[in-house]
């Protein structure tokens, strides 16, 4: 058992207590300046360009082109183990051309796990689009055509309710005890929990964007636990 004595410095005990170290939740949160990293070029961008946004309510916030292919933005020094991501993100309603979300536990440009997002079926009135709105998969084994075709609704599933396809709408993704679940706008009910397909338990952290999609980006917040 540990024990603690306070010697009188002047402070209140409650005060005192404040500044006493909490090991026990063990947390480091990061609210990477996005910006900044852009700046210094602590950004590695794989097959995309970026550039930075000056949007009034997402100061923080950098957008990167459409290509063809998957496009990914590493933050440079910035680990993920487990813990929670939070992001906003927006795409837009252009069919088959709105993959954007955030890619984690990564070892390089073909080795890591993905959450993301369709934003072009959020308000669609075909039913089996609407299930297809946020997706996870974990690269090289598990990519969305082989997760559709033997676990499928497993690993893609609507969103209740679903946000506008063409505005910002905010991320929180928790990953622990092997568990992937995924928030949108500020909902207390996950709209995707799946379990990780990979043993992996850190690695890079960066935004992610599918096949011929742009995507923005802003808010990053990264608790690791």
């Amino acid at each position: 058992m540990h024990r603690f004595v306070l010697l009188y410095t002047g402070l209140s005990f409650s005060t005192a207590l404040a500044i006493l170290p909490c090991k026990a939740q063990n947390k480091t949160v990061r609210t990477p300046d996005l910006i900044k990293l852009a700046a210094d070029k602590k950004i590695t961008v794989s097959n995309r360009n970026m550039t930075m946004l000056t949007d009034e309510h997402h100061i923080n916030s950098l957008h990167l082109d459409d290509k063809e292919g998957i496009g990914l933005a590493w933050l440079d020094g910035v680990q993920f183990t487990t813990g929670t991501i939070e992001f906003d993100v927006r795409g837009k309603d252009l069919m088959q051309q709105s993959f954007a979300g955030i890619a984690f536990h990564g070892v390089n440009d073909s080795t890591y796990d993905a959450v993301y997002f369709r934003p072009f079926n959020f308000k669609s009135t075909d039913t089996i689009r609407r299930s297809h709105c946020v997706q996870y998969i974990s690269l090289p084994q598990y990519d969305w055509p082989t997760l559709r075709e033997k676990y499928p609704n497993k690993y893609e599933q609507a969103i209740h309710p679903s946000p506008d396809p063409n505005t910002w709408f905010h991320v929180r993704i928790v990953v622990k005890n092997m568990l992937v679940s995924v928030y949108v706008n500020n909902n207390s009910v996950p709209s995707l929990v799946v379990t990780t397909l990979n043993t992996r338990s850190d690695g890079m952290i960066g935004f992610w964007t599918g096949n011929h999609s742009a995507g923005d980006f802003a808010n990053l917040k990264i608790i690791n636990e």
